[in-house]
C-alpha cells in the first residue's frame, strides 16, 4: 500500500514548521515538489531549506514540472472552473505515474500554510485513490490567515461575530458592509473596488519569511500605496505571495 503524508509547513521559513510536522517529515521516502518553473523556483528551495533542517534520515525530492494554466483574470466562472479542473487532472497523473513506478512507499506533499485552505492537495490525493490504494495523513500547519492575525496583533472577528474567508475572484461579490474579511489569492487587490465603505485593512506578503513587507491603514488612505508596493515586489521577486484582512474602521 502507499502511504501519502500531506503536510502544511507554514506560510514561510523553517521556524513556522510545527512539531508534528517535524515528525511526519521524517517518515517520508519520496517528497513530490510542484516545479512552477522560473521565478517560483524559490518555492522549491524553501522547501528543500525545510527538509534540510528538519530530516536526519534518507529521503528523495522529485521535482515534478508542473502544467501550464491559463490567466485567471481572463476566464469567467465557468471557465475558471474548468480550467483548475483540467489543471488538477493534469496534476494528478503526473504524481499517479510516479507512485505506481514505486508503489509501497511513504510519499510526502509539503502543503504551503495549511492543507485546509485554498489548496488542491487533498482532492489530487482522492483522485490519486481512485485506482491506487492509498492511505493519507493529513498534518495541519500554520496557515498565513493566522500569521496575519499575530503580525498585525488583531483578532479576525468581532466580538460574537462571523468573518468570512473568500478570494479576490469572489470579494467584491462576496462583501457586505459590517462584515470583516480575509481575502486570499488576489492578484489584483480586488479590494481598490471597497474604498468608500469605511474599512481599515491589514495586510501582509512573504509572511514568515525574510521579505515579510506588511500595510495596515484606512483602505481609502493606503491603496496607493499599497498598489504600488505590490507591483514593486512583484517586480523585485518575481511573485507575491500575500493575504489581508478588510473590517470596519475602529471608532
Amino acid at each position: 500500500m502507499t502511504s501519502i503524508k500531506v503536510i502544511g509547513i507554514g506560510p514561510g521559513g523553517t521556524e513556522q514548521v510545527t512539531r508534528a510536522a517535524v515528525v511526519a517529515l521524517n517518515e517520508v521516502d519520496v517528497f513530490l515538489v510542484a516545479d512552477k518553473g522560473g521565478a517560483k523556483r524559490d518555492l522549491v528551495a524553501a522547501r528543500e531549506e525545510i527538509c534540510a533542517r528538519w530530516i536526519t534520515g534518507d529521503y528523495r525530492l522529485v521535482e515534478v514540472p508542473d502544467p501550464e494554466r491559463g490567466p485567471d483574470a481572463e476566464r469567467d466562472a465557468a471557465a475558471y472552473g474548468r480550467g483548475v479542473t483540467d489543471w488538477h487532472r493534469a496534476r494528478t497523473e503526473r504524481y499517479r505515474a510516479i507512485i505506481a513506478a514505486e508503489p509501497d512507499l511513504t510519499y510526502g506533499f509539503l502543503v504551503w500554510g495549511d492543507p485546509a485552505f485554498y489548496d488542491s492537495t487533498l482532492r489530487i490525493v482522492d483522485a490519486l485513490a481512485a485506482d491506487l490504494t492509498i492511505s493519507c495523513e493529513v498534518v495541519p500547519g500554520i496557515s498565513a490567515i493566522q500569521l496575519l492575525a499575530a503580525r498585525h496583533r488583531v483578532p479576525l472577528n468581532r466580538v460574537g461575530r462571523p468573518f468570512l474567508v473568500t478570494t479576490g475572484r469572489r470579494l467584491l461579490e462576496d462583501f457586505r458592509d459590517g462584515l470583516d474579511v480575509v481575502v486570499m489569492l488576489d492578484g489584483h487587490l480586488a479590494c481598490r473596488g471597497l474604498t468608500g465603505h469605511g474599512l481599515e485593512i491589514c495586510w501582509g506578503a512573504y509572511l514568515g519569511d525574510p521579505r515579510e513587507v506588511l500595510v495596515r491603514g484606512p483602505l481609502d488612505g493606503v491603496i496607493d500605496e499599497l498598489i504600488a508596493t505590490r507591483a514593486a515586489l512583484r517586480e523585485r521577486h518575481g511573485w507575491v505571495m500575500d493575504t489581508y484582512l478588510l473590517r470596519p474602521e475602529p471608532g
